[in-house]
């Protein structure tokens, strides 16, 4: 019995001393590395297309935008005062936004449709319009803490590239959540080139003055981009 009890201890401490080694080291090799390897081809395509995410995530995002807000008091604000009908009710929307219908038996939309990317642009046009007449046309000024958007100065007269990028950064990080400099293309230019296209054709007397129109269709651009909707 203490022959056996001997043999047992020893074994224990045997196994113990080799759980306190360090695990080896792995040992990682390049595939380039490899006769016949040099030249493969790495496959980078995209395995599956982009899709829109669930309709409710797109409305938190633009609740979101709106400051926060609830839903009835943020359809109130895109509403608007002035008669332009940018936008009506969440009752109008929410079923090309996606969302069920239980009490007309009608499901979830399973898959993203044409219909759908279009009523939620129509909500981030009505986002912007509403949030540039709030963070810059108001009266008295809104405070530059509670502007939602365009949480920035307007350039006076016609900006340069380097005036445009810096509001441009700030709703850049706004709606897609990184600096505009780390874009994978050249997006401060393409965009200053489209702020400039409506300036130029903004010859009509509107709401807006030709600048502040450039800016909206800035937040359009956003509002819409890929990076915003797709996964």
């Amino acid at each position: 019995m203490i022959r056996r009890a001997l043999s047992l201890a020893l074994a224990g401490a045997l196994a113990c001393a080799a759980c306190s080694k360090a695990p080896p080291e792995t040992q990682t090799v390049s595939v380039t590395t490899i006769p016949g390897h040099g030249q493969l081809a790495e496959d980078t395509s995209v395995k599956e297309a982009p899709r829109l995410m669930l309709a409710e995530a797109y409305m938190r995002s633009y609740l979101s935008l709106f400051g926060g807000l609830a839903p009835i008091p943020a359809q109130t604000l895109a509403r608007g005062k002035d008669g332009s009908a940018l936008f009506d009710t969440w009752d109008g929307y929410l079923l090309t936004l996606g969302f069920p219908a239980y009490t007309l038996d009608i499901p979830r939309q399973d898959a993203p449709n044409a219909v759908m990317v279009a009523s939620f642009e129509r909500v981030g046009i009505a986002l912007c319009d509403r949030a540039l007449e709030h963070d810059w046309m108001a009266t008295p000024p809104t405070p530059a803490a509670q502007q939602l958007i365009y949480a920035f100065t307007m350039p006076a007269g016609a900006p340069s590239q380097t005036d445009f990028a810096a509001g441009f950064d700030v709703m850049h990080r706004t709606f897609l959540g990184y600096p505009a400099a780390l874009a994978p293309t050249d997006r401060v230019s393409r965009f200053y080139a489209l702020y400039n296209g409506v300036v130029a054709a903004h010859t009509a007397k509107t709401r807006f003055s030709p600048a502040q129109a450039g800016w909206a269709a800035v937040c359009y651009g956003l509002v819409r981009h890929p990076e915003f909707h797709l996964y």
